[in-house]
């Protein structure tokens, strides 16, 4: 696995092995960020279960102006840190060793809000509507926010989580991305006395 473009562009990542790991290929990630470079300037990036973090130093190397990095498994956050020092990233991101549903609702309650979520949790995981549901109803996602999901092709997600919809699919081999936005609300009409 290489970094595709950007500063740190043909940096070799370094991925975790085994049968129950299933990183973003280079050519799905290459689609995603083809498909968010008009937002990934300056934006504020979270990567949750964020595995190698290959898809947040993606985001660095594009220009993110910082990246949050969510993931709970020891292996993979040892090879995480290993991956940024590879490139030579020492600021303008955190690493965040915990669960994802508990390190958003400690987002939420410290009224955090970013540009972009990227969740990308083990195909079989069940957290997938536990964790759009944190994003939505913890006021996370900024106004014009995206929340993209990599997920199974033939594994369909909730039509929505609260006021977050699905806008935009895009399926590649066995993987789907699944695009989110936060549905507008319309101002309430006054009443008339």
């Amino acid at each position: 696995m290489r970094v595709i473009t950007g500063l740190y562009k043909g940096r070799r990542l370094k991925t975790l092995e085994g049968l129950s790991v299933r990183p973003t290929s280079d050519r799905l990630r290459e689609t995603l960020f083809n498909i968010l470079a008009p937002r990934i300037e300056g934006a504020r990036f979270v990567d949750v279960c964020a595995g190698s973090g290959a898809v947040g130093i993606e985001a660095l190397s594009r220009g993110a102006a910082h990246v949050t990095f969510i993931e709970s498994a020891r292996k993979a956050i040892a090879i995480m840190r290993e991956n940024l020092a590879h490139c030579g990233i020492s600021e303008n991101f955190k690493l965040i060793p915990r669960d994802a549903v508990q390190a958003l609702k400690y987002f939420a309650q410290e009224q955090q809000q970013f540009d972009i979520f990227y969740l990308d949790p083990p195909y079989a995981s069940p957290i997938y509507s536990s964790v759009l549901w944190q994003i939505a109803q913890g006021n996370l996602l900024a106004d014009d926010g995206i929340v993209i999901v990599e997920h199974r092709r033939d594994t369909p997600l909730l039509p929505n989580y609260d006021r977050l919809r699905p806008y935009r699919q895009v399926p590649q081999g066995e993987s789907c991305l699944t695009f989110y936005e936060l549905e507008a609300v319309l101002p309430s009409a006054p009443l008339n006395s």
